[in-house]
């Protein structure tokens, strides 16, 4: 995985990708008192040029502040953070998918920085919260985040540095060639698995926000969802990757 300053070879096609070609989607679960910043901020950073896509659960005024900011809605029964971030990931037909949250802790400002490292050839960056020390989180959900990410470049032999930021660009190519099978611990397994099938991920630096509104991930509950994600998905790649005898 490359990490450091070191650019990734440039795509054959040498197609330059505009916010014209990005999809920004995100699951929405009751966020009304950020999502309109989000929103707003998206426009700001891509002129209003990226569509944007909310798959949503809320019993609050979030789809009608994501529609009145021009929105795309899906609305849905909640059912976990898998399900919606995949529903929204899969109803756009761009060639570059970029997962955020709601609730204004990822900095939109540094789109553009995703789409540069996209064009100049990764296939996934992940913006990395820990690498500036990622203050305004919780310090319960630091040392976690700090926890799966040792136990993932344990299990993999590559080193990572944060395996559940909601914040990624991928080539939609990737997304779409990698069988989905996590919920809760769906963030890690887009990132382990192409990680592990050879596609050129980066983790980049962002800064990280105090999130407006409450959470509602449970640490507990979620953390140990979370921790048998990143435990099954690489032992499953680890299998797929063993010869197979052929059928009789």
């Amino acid at each position: 995985m490359s990490s450091g300053a070191q650019p990734a070879t440039t795509d054959d096609s040498d197609e330059e990708y505009t916010f014209e070609d990005v999809s920004v989607v995100m699951g929405t679960y009751n966020e009304e008192e950020a999502i309109g910043k989000v929103l707003t901020d998206i426009d700001e950073v891509t002129d209003g040029t990226a569509e944007i896509v909310c798959v949503d659960g809320s019993s609050d005024r979030t789809p009608e502040i994501a529609r009145d900011h021009g929105a795309t809605v899906i609305e849905q029964e909640p059912q976990g953070y898998g399900v919606a971030v995949r529903a929204a990931i899969l109803e756009p037909d761009r060639p570059i998918v970029v997962t955020t949250d709601c609730d204004d802790t990822y900095p939109m400002e540094q789109l553009p920085e995703f789409l540069a490292l996209i064009n100049d050839g990764y296939d996934v960056v992940s913006g990395d919260r820990l690498y500036h020390g990622a203050d305004a989180m919780p310090a319960l959900n630091r040392l976690g985040n700090h926890a799966f990410a040792a136990v993932a470049s344990l299990l993999m032999g590559t080193r990572v540095h944060d395996t559940t930021t909601g914040m990624r660009a991928y080539r939609r190519d990737v997304v779409e060639d990698i069988e989905w099978t996590e919920n809760t611990g769906l963030s890690a397994e887009l990132l382990l698995r192409p990680l592990m099938r050879g596609y050129d991920v980066r983790e980049h630096p962002i800064e990280y926000r105090e999130r407006a509104g409450q959470t509602k991930l449970d640490p507990f509950k979620g953390g140990a969802e979370i921790a048998r994600s990143i435990v099954k998905v690489p032992l499953e790649e680890r299998l797929r990757e063993l010869p197979h005898r052929p059928t009789q």
